[in-house]
């Protein structure tokens, strides 16, 4: 049964040619996309590790305030 079924849908799906399977407009809107939101994660922590330097640099951490790390989980 399980056969017949299967040669059956083998006979009615075609097999895609290379020119038929594209992204189409949305893959690349899609994709343009997410390469602006990984440069601006990127330009937005570049600018947050500066102002953290600069407030390191200006003396406004307490370096006794930092806390022991975690040796165990």
């Amino acid at each position: 049964m399980f056969s017949l079924i299967a040669a059956q849908l083998a006979a009615t799906d075609p097999t895609p040619t290379d020119n038929s399977v594209v992204a189409g407009p949305w893959g690349a809107v899609i994709f343009v996309c997410l390469g602006l939101a990984v440069a601006f994660l990127g330009w937005s922590l570049t600018r947050q590790l500066k102002k953290a330097q600069r407030a390191a640099d200006e003396g406004k951490y307490d370096p006794s305030d930092k806390k022991p790390r975690r040796t165990s989980i």
